[in-house]
């Protein structure tokens, strides 16, 4: 799809914010992760979110469309721990391939819709695909280094379930997201070639990794240029960072992908780090403000929100990225 790399040569396209922050507003309960579909569940399934894109598709539809309305070029499908492995925790692996079709219906239903209200603003699906709850490179034992929850190839099957239902559901792009350990972005590389090979589809795609503290690391250890050397085989949109640190502590590791990677680069940080409560201080003022450094040195062509940011953090990057031009 050509579309999106002709658009980003030309202007900075906006990636929508939270989409766990925007879910607790509607304070929904256990029966709402039930409805239609897992009624007779022995396990309880509140908080598991993106079951919702199959058991309250309207309060999903309602989401994208807030961030859509504050100014999205891409919307990130509800599909986060959309594996088999991460469904596992809640004897719901029957239903991963479900969760991303729907996701990306979903998702694509309402960017068409805005897309037709605009069609000199395009609207994209990025099917979100995330880490999982277990880790290829770490040990969970410390007894035991060498054990591990699961292997190289159950990632690769799980992660391509997930890819199957993210592209048949409509998605224009895959987003390997919140990698803390590369070796799980490399089975999700892996399962991406040989799915869209099966399926004869070309879907760009983004990696975005995260940086866990001031070392400047992944959690598995990687430094920002080992993490890029690690998956600049892929021929990729756009790679990035997202969630864990806020803005302006990913700046200098933001530098380090733009003068080195031969890709589009992308950022969509949390609203600052969580306070003692789990929130999220930041405004959407404080965000923009921080933001702006990284379009006034150029350092991203992508740019979004993680954890803690709203609507109202979205409108106004959107708003600011709308001043400036590649």
């Amino acid at each position: 799809m050509n579309e999106i790399r002709e658009i980003l040569k030309k202007r900075v396209l906006v990636l929508d914010g939270a989409m766990g922050t925007m879910i607790q507003r509607y304070k929904l309960e256990e029966e709402d992760f039930r409805k239609n579909w897992f009624e007779d569940h022995p396990d309880s399934l509140k908080g598991n979110n993106d079951l919702l894109v199959l058991t309250r598709p309207d309060v999903i539809k309602a989401i994208h469309a807030e961030y859509l309305e504050a100014g999205a070029d891409i919307i990130e499908t509800n599909t986060f721990s959309g594996t088999t492995i991460a469904q596992a925790d809640y004897n719901l692996e029957k239903a991963a391939y479900d969760i991303n079709y729907y996701g990306a219906k979903i998702a694509k239903e309402v960017c068409e819709e805005f897309t037709a209200k605009n069609p000199n603003k395009p609207r994209f699906v990025a099917g979100s695909i995330g880490p999982t709850n277990v880790t290829l490179s770490i040990s969970p034992d410390v007894n035991d280094p060498g054990f591990r929850n699961t292997s190289f190839n159950k990632m690769v099957e799980a992660y391509s379930e997930q890819v199957k239902g993210l592209i048949k559901g409509g998605s224009d792009l895959l987003l390997v997201e919140t990698i803390f350990d590369t070796l799980n972005a490399k089975a999700a590389l892996f399962a991406i070639e040989d799915v869209q090979t099966e399926l004869g589809t070309d879907l760009p795609i983004m990696v975005s990794g995260t940086i866990t503290d001031a070392s400047g690391r992944t959690l598995s250890g990687q430094t920002t240029e080992a993490f890029l050397i690690s998956v600049q085989h892929a021929n990729l949109l756009s790679i990035g960072l997202n969630c864990a640190l806020g803005a302006s502590a990913l700046r200098p590791y933001l530098q380090i992908l733009k003068n080195k990677a031969p890709f589009f680069t992308s950022a969509h940080p949390n609203a600052g780090l969580p306070n003692e409560m789990g929130e999220y201080d930041e405004t959407p003022e404080i965000m923009a403000d921080q933001i702006k450094t990284f379009l006034d040195e150029g350092l991203v062509n992508i740019v979004g929100g993680c954890c803690g940011t709203t609507p109202g953090h979205i409108k106004a990057m959107a708003d600011l990225a709308a001043n400036y031009s590649v």
